[in-house]
């Protein structure tokens, strides 16, 4: 295998996602600039660029709301056709922005760039940190919940199409949604996509928000769909984990976070679903657990939590499939290994996962999924997601997430760590 080879594609799916100061996830599919994807673009120029890795992140952040909210979507430029738009969001700002926000990981990778780098990144971070803050303490005051993060609309989450949302989108009112036209699946096939119904439920969500004012306390109140995402958790408690070791560097005031931190962790143990035996999302309007084993169950290690009892679930779905850590156990029966997030691999998942193990000791589990995941990409090519059973590509192609995971970590050249 020519691994040079696929790390000048890796670079080449990088640039062509490029538009100057900020990645798109793909051409056609997201045609804007998304939360997550923008951090992960971020980690990947880190490796190479340095300065283009810091102007993604600064770019992200011009989307920042007064309250501190970073939005999931900032629309720097008109693309016609897609849907949702800042037409249907209807967000008073400029730059437009949608409504919601995304999982927080950009404090992970503005440390992972500034190490990069320390002496170009060191002005970078003293203006960023700031505005990093700014967001985390939105999430503590808005979305914390007996210590655990929660969501008012599943794009929130990254995983749109989630089992752990079923029960609570079953309460949504989508009686006044009207028609609207998809983008997604003109570009995808739709069976790979999230179902008509919802999206309709996803609209409504909007609908509702907008009716608020995009008010949190009144969202609270009133919407029918509010989910601790463990996911969510875990990522932002890693995420504060990594703004308090920037903050010690940088001689600023750690107080805040370290009782941030401490009420995550606090939050991690509500999310332990005894009789599965496994991490789990909250219904927070019924108190329910989901019973969803997926990946994001066990970000706990990338979280800092050494908690090793879900091992022989990680061990037994290893053994079932070939690339890596399905977003969905296969064992589930809503199990789909193409349906987006119900079932398909995802390479910035395993990379986040396998990090994780390897910081906490596990390190041959770790390299077994740095591994399985290499072998997925220089096979099956850099797209959005992959079949966990035999690696058939799905969803979007030349995708910025998946270049990037391979250049920093998956690549028998990457770092393979943060």
């Amino acid at each position: 295998m020519n691994y040079d080879k696929i790390d000048r594609k890796a670079r080449k799916v990088m640039e062509a996602n490029d538009r100057g100061l900020y990645t798109v996830p793909t051409k056609g599919l997201y045609p804007y600039q998304w939360n997550w994807d923008s951090a992960f673009a971020a980690w990947g120029f880190a490796s190479y660029d340095p300065k283009r890795a810091w102007a993604e992140l600064e770019t992200l952040f011009q989307g920042q709301w007064d309250t501190g909210m970073v939005p999931h979507i900032v629309f720097h430029k008109q693309a016609f056709g897609y849907f949702p738009g800042p037409d249907v969001w209807r967000i008073p700002r400029v730059p437009h922005t949608s409504g919601i926000s995304q999982p927080p990981i950009a404090a992970t990778m503005a440390r992972a760039v500034y190490e990069a780098d320390k002496r170009y990144g060191r002005i970078h971070m003293e203006l960023l940190y700031g505005r990093l803050v700014s967001w985390h303490r939105w999430w503590m005051q808005n979305r914390v919940e007996n210590g655990m993060v929660a969501i008012t609309h599943p794009w929130e989450s990254g995983r749109d199409n989630a089992p752990d949302w079923d029960a609570a989108l079953t309460n949504v009112d989508i009686s006044e949604v009207g028609d609207y036209h998809r983008s997604d699946t003109d570009h995808i096939d739709p069976s790979m996509r999230p179902t008509k119904l919802d999206y309709d439920r996803y609209v409504a969500l909007v609908q509702l928000s907008q009716k608020a004012g995009w008010d949190e306390a009144k969202i609270a109140e009133v919407s029918p769909f509010r989910v601790a995402d463990v996911g969510m958790t875990f990522l932002f408690l890693r995420a504060c984990r990594d703004l308090l070791h920037i903050a010690a560097e940088f001689d600023h005031g750690t107080d805040e976070i370290e009782g941030w931190i401490q009420t995550l962790k606090q939050g991690v143990k509500a999310h332990w679903n005894e009789a599965r035996g496994f991490y789990d999302s909250v219904n927070l309007r019924t108190g329910a657990f989901t019973n969803t084993l997926s990946s994001a169950s066990f970000l706990n290690w990338f979280a800092g939590i050494r908690d090793d009892r879900q091992l022989k679930h990680l061990h037994r779905i290893l053994d079932q499939v070939a690339f890596g850590i399905p977003s969905l156990d296969p064992e589930d029966p809503k199990f789909d290994r193409f349906k987006y997030w119900r079932g398909p691999v995802w390479g910035m998942m395993n990379s986040l996962i396998g990090i994780g193990l390897a910081e906490t000791g596990h390190t041959v589990l770790a390299e077994r999924i740095r591994k399985d995941t290499q072998r997925l990409i220089a096979e099956h090519g850099f797209y959005e997601y992959f079949s966990p059973v035999d690696g058939a590509s799905a969803g979007g192609g030349a995708f910025t997430w998946t270049a990037a995971i391979w250049l920093t970590w998956a690549s028998p050249h990457a770092k393979g760590r943060f």
